[in-house]
């Protein structure tokens, strides 16, 4: 086996590792809640303050492994975000693990878009990329769901602290591995750091991140939801002016004016609003209608893995060289849909095989067919680095929104519901088997809501995907192929 090969290796168990970490913790949280005395705002800070971290520090880690070197980066984020998981573990009370979880953030944030700058500056051949873009996307989007069955696995027998420390094996194989086998690619002349950029960036997208996940317990009217999205406004709308005076910018803007990437990073932000949205509902659905323990509601997730695997491994990188990127990205965001549609037909009476199962493998599809060629797209060309670091950043943000509107959606359907099928104003006399019905009530109309989104998505990607003298896209084997000669310097940027 070459050693890129090898290399391939070593970013893909960095990625599960960053992504798991989204998860596994949830999973662990109501025994992590009883021994450190969390609060119900602290067991939720846990959860969100790691995706705050993470997605305020991409575009900023993604451009620190240009400066210092990709493979250093990749280093030394995997360092600190073992010391972090440790420290996380350790931890005495809320305080500690809360600031633990946001170290661990932070590092993630770093090695995010690190990983996937390595995986495209280190495959350039177009069938060796489109088998390792497939493989990625395999571990970037399994992840989630690797760690909801490993934190179930470590919660009922090794107890919650092991979803933390888990991390340093896993850190200190991929730190191996990268000393042995990666190289260190910089960005091809000096670059500053742009300090303004970082900051109004890092903070602007922090404000979102902070909104979404506040907007699913305190709801879209809340003040700290509509103080955190105006901040972000202001925010974001002062980092594009920053960056398009900036000398060397954070963001240089072609990166996402760019039709293709444009359509890509929409790709990426929709599989992820729907895939994080039938994880929130199929765990729900399991736990509190089926009664299934954490261990067995991480188990029923398998398929999705095992389906998204094969997909993205057998079919889509067979696919990707040969043909347009919406070809696959389209059909794969219309199948989501469907997915979600059928989560929407569910009852309190649906049964695994017949009802769970189906959506499963469906969404295993979708996300197989999606996410290779959206990276592969999003990453081909200049700047491949600050691209890695907004597919990331789409990626958190789309899943973000995706979890606090669904969830919001799903939360006041069950109410109403609950108002007019009660016979008494006292909770307390709401039967529950009605409280059951509600909840799925709640559940199924919230993810019709989200098959809609998924089919605009489609859309809005056919219509990006479309030139606008009605051409369609190249295949990315064929632009790759084409562009193999137009210079040492144009080859290295893809």
């Amino acid at each position: 086996m070459s050693r890129r090969w090898w290399s391939l290796g070593v970013v893909a168990l960095v990625q599960v590792m960053v992504v798991l970490d989204t998860t596994i913790v949830t999973i662990a949280l109501p025994s992590a809640q009883h021994a450190l005395g969390l609060s119900v705002t602290g067991r939720q800070w846990v959860v969100t303050v790691y995706t705050l971290a993470f997605g305020a520090s991409l575009l900023f880690g993604g451009r620190v492994g240009d400066i210092i070197g990709r493979r250093d980066a990749l280093i030394i984020g995997a360092i600190g975000f073992a010391t972090a998981s440790a420290a996380g573990g350790a931890a005495v009370d809320s305080g500690m693990l809360i600031g633990a979880r946001a170290v661990q953030g932070v590092f993630a944030g770093l090695l995010a878009p690190t990983t996937l700058a390595l995986l495209t500056v280190t495959f350039t051949e177009a069938r060796e990329r489109a088998a390792a873009f497939s493989i990625f996307s395999t571990a970037a989007m399994s992840g989630a769901a690797i760690g909801l069955i490993l934190g179930g696995v470590l919660t009922q027998f090794a107890g919650w602290r092991w979803c933390l420390y888990v991390n340093a094996p896993i850190a200190a194989l991929a730190v191996a591995g990268a000393v042995a086998v990666l190289p260190n690619p910089r960005a091809g002349r000096p670059q500053r750091l742009d300090a303004g950029g970082a900051l109004l960036g890092s903070a602007g997208i922090a404000a979102v991140v902070l909104a979404f996940g506040e907007a699913g317990s305190q709801g879209w009217g809340s003040g700290i939801v509509i103080g955190s999205l105006a901040a972000a406004t202001g925010l974001l709308t002062a980092f594009i002016l920053v960056e398009s005076r900036a000398a060397d910018p954070l963001l240089p803007l072609p990166v996402v004016t760019s039709r293709a990437r444009a359509a890509a990073f929409v790709s990426i932000a929709a599989i992820s609003f729907g895939a994080l949205g039938m994880f929130l509902f199929v765990t729900f659905l399991l736990q509190d209608t089926l009664g299934y323990s954490a261990l067995r509601a991480g188990l029923a997730f398998i398929p999705y893995v095992v389906v998204n695997g094969l997909t993205a491994t057998q079919l889509t990188r067979r696919l990707l060289p040969r043909t347009r990127p919406a070809a696959l990205i389209v059909p794969g965001l219309l199948i989501m849909a469907v997915a979600l549609l059928l989560l929407g037909q569910l009852t309190p009476h649906s049964a695994y095989l017949t009802s769970v199962l189906p959506v499963a493998i469906l969404a295993g599809l979708a996300v197989g067919l999606i996410v290779a060629p959206a990276m592969s797209t999003a990453t081909q060309g200049p700047h491949p680095g600050v691209a890695a670091a907004f597919v990331s950043t789409s990626q958190q943000v789309g899943g973000s929104f995706g979890t606090a509107l669904l969830n919001t959606i799903a939360a006041s359907t069950a109410a109403g519901y609950l108002a007019t099928h009660r016979a008494s104003r006292h909770v307390a006399l709401v039967p529950a088997a009605t409280v059951r019905a509600a909840t799925v009530q709640g559940d199924t109309v919230a993810s019709r809501c989200g098959a809609a989104v998924l089919a605009a998505a489609a859309v809005a990607v056919a219509i990006l995907l479309i030139r606008p003298g009605g051409g369609v896209s190249r295949p990315v084997g064929r632009v790759l192929c084409t562009r193999a000669g137009e210079g040492a310097g144009r080859r290295s940027s893809i």
